[in-house]
């Protein structure tokens, strides 16, 4: 019953990012880890190939409609896909698993990890029911071009952190700092989320088993799930849809706290 559980989540993962252009990434690891029980280090790396994969079918989809910009996307990609890697590669693996103890109460690797993902989560949900004149506080064109790139760093390292796309943090800069209308930013912004979860991907490949059979059957359902949503996007209000998304992402960043620290 779980897994059938986790396998619609992967079809719902696909739907919303194929509607949002991100998003849904932000649901992958809490499937992996809370449905299925996976441990959330690997739970954070096959999040990657997930999202990255089923990114990637997407975007080749909006390069036939002329939504993705290449140049803006390889640009904005360079400097977040190297924070990725670095992160999956070489500092996952040398995070402690106990990070520190405090009396009997203790922080191991896999609570950091998720208590991280779920402050994102958060992050996530705000960018989603924000209104648009609070959205505008930030304005990417003000800032210089050697600080957007620091910023793409970080948030690359984020990424590697937690295993989401980070598709609510690349689609405002691209908004802002690129001018591109919505449809393109998303159509962009899935193409900006399969070069930095793949390559991050592989810096896992190093570093541990991967399951092939499991998650190249979970990855095609949320591929069926992104073209799917890249149908229904035509015929439903996506600010509406991102509304009730977020909501939705806000409760389980909040669920997600408490749990891992009650654990």
């Amino acid at each position: 019953m779980l897994e059938l559980l986790g396998y619609i989540g992967a079809l719902f993962i696909g739907i919303v990012l194929g509607i949002t252009g991100g998003g849904g990434s932000i649901l992958t690891v809490p499937i992996l880890v809370f449905i299925l029980n996976y441990n959330p280090i690997i739970a954070t790396a096959y999040s990657l190939f997930i999202v990255g994969t089923t990114s990637g079918f997407g975007t080749i989809q909006n390069l036939k409609k002329g939504l993705v910009v290449p140049k803006t996307a390889i640009q904005f990609a360079i400097p977040s896909v190297i924070g990725v890697y670095l992160t999956r590669k070489f500092i996952v693996p040398r995070i402690p698993e106990t990070i520190f103890y405090f009396g009997s109460i203790q922080l191991s690797k896999a609570t950091f990890l998720m208590l991280i993902f779920a402050i994102v989560m958060f992050m996530a949900a705000y960018s989603m029911l924000k209104t648009k004149q609070e959205s505008d506080v930030v304005d990417f064109k003000t800032k210089s071009l050697s600080v957007v790139i620091i910023q793409l760093f970080f948030v690359g390292i984020l990424i590697g952190l937690i295993g989401a796309g980070g598709g609510f943090l690349i689609i405002p800069a691209l908004l802002k700092f690129a001018k591109l209308p919505m449809k393109k930013a998303i159509g962009t912004s899935l193409l900006i989320i399969t070069i930095n979860s793949l390559i991050g991907f592989t810096g896992d490949v190093q570093n541990m088993e991967i399951d092939w059979a499991f998650l190249i059957s979970f990855t095609t359902f949320s591929v069926i799930g992104i073209f799917i949503g890249l149908y229904i996007q035509h015929y439903i209000n996506d600010k509406h849809l991102k509304k009730i998304f977020g909501f939705f992402v806000l409760i389980m960043s909040f669920l997600i706290l408490f749990k891992e620290l009650l654990s």
